[in-house]
């Protein structure tokens, strides 16, 4: 039999493998907030939830070129808790020469529980003094926002806080953002059954692991002298200077914020007793609050912050399928 060799391993398109600085992720970039020229009004363009775990539904197939169209298939899905989610603050952008940075950050009264994130300045500027912003003036409005965690299915009192990007022009930012000063913002404001969304999470931490589990490199053989579980010759220099970056190491896996495109939401529902198991979600309990079917699987271990976003690269959606059955089978595994 040959000897498989597999020196090089390891997409180098997530380099380096750093162990994330939070655990919730950061959003580096946002989709055009202008592609739905249909919808006039403004309208956030991500949420978040709470990844409680996976079940199965059965569905008759709708897509019109698939070879199973109108049968009873298996569709795996994720089930993500999806509380509404509060403004805490209304952030104006202006542009100079380098880009563009916060000109004015009007903030709420925060809540009991935001108070245990963040620690409120003295001087804050009143949130009345937003009805003195001219939107014209301004480069870009957006909102800072914090989850609700306490109204989720498993114990966190302190809430997440991010900025959420808007669609439309200045002016509909600055109406959604009066609209929902005292409001929540829940999930079928931003998105609807059948879109296709962007999913962001930090997954879960392995620690630290070899070569042959981190980068998938093929053992050595069991008469070599220097580890089986270690990648080939180094050459004559040796020190960790002159060694090239790409070469497998140990070191941290797992723990990295990942980024997944164009999956599909089954369903939004808000009557958890249609998803729960009797048992609850293995090391998660059972939902409680408005939830997101999502097609397949997402990063990040249970009670990890998903990060929803409209999908930068659509492509064309899939048929909605005509759900018969959510499965609530015990999920430990008997």
């Amino acid at each position: 039999m040959a000897n498989i060799r597999k020196p090089r391993k390891g997409s180098m398109g997530v380099w380096p493998r750093k162990r994330a600085k939070r655990f919730y992720p950061r959003i580096r970039s946002w989709a055009n907030p202008h592609a739905d020229k249909g919808s006039e009004k403004s309208a956030p363009m991500g949420f978040c939830g709470y990844k409680a775990g996976m079940t199965h539904l059965l569905g008759l197939d709708n897509r019109r070129t698939s070879p199973s169209k109108g049968e009873e298939i298996v569709f795996p899905t994720t089930v993500i808790e999806c509380p509404p989610i509060k403004i805490f603050s209304v952030r104006f952008y202006k542009k100079n020469a380098y880009g563009l940075f916060v000109d004015k950050d009007f903030l709420l009264k925060p809540s009991k529980e935001l108070q245990r994130r963040v620690s409120i300045p003295k001087k804050i500027q009143d949130i009345k003094g937003i009805d003195s912003i001219n939107p014209d003036d301004c480069a870009d409005i957006s909102l800072v926002v914090y989850t609700q965690p306490i109204m989720s299915g498993f114990e966190k009192k302190k809430p997440d806080l991010f900025e959420l990007k808007l669609t439309g022009q200045n002016k509909d930012k600055l109406d959604f953002a009066k609209a929902h000063l005292e409001k929540d913002i829940t999930i079928e404001d931003v998105f609807k059954e059948s879109q296709l969304v962007d999913a962001r999470a930090v997954t879960k931490g392995k620690g630290i692991q070899g070569p042959v589990k981190r980068f998938g490199i093929a053992l050595k053989s069991h008469k070599t002298e220097k580890g089986t579980r270690q990648p080939g010759s180094r050459g004559p220099w040796r020190g960790q200077q002159h060694i090239m970056y790409r070469t497998a190491y140990s070191g941290q896996m797992g723990m990295h914020q990942r980024f997944q495109m164009n999956l599909q939401i089954l369903k939004i529902g808000s009557k958890p007793e249609e998803i729960n198991p009797k048992d609850g979600f293995p090391g998660y309990g059972k939902v409680n609050s408005t939830y997101v079917l999502v097609k397949g699987s997402v990063p990040g271990p249970r009670k990890r912050m998903i990060f929803l976003t409209k999908a930068m690269r659509q492509k064309k959606e899939d048929a909605l399928p005509t759900i018969t059955h959510i499965s609530l089978s015990s999920k430990q595994g008997r």
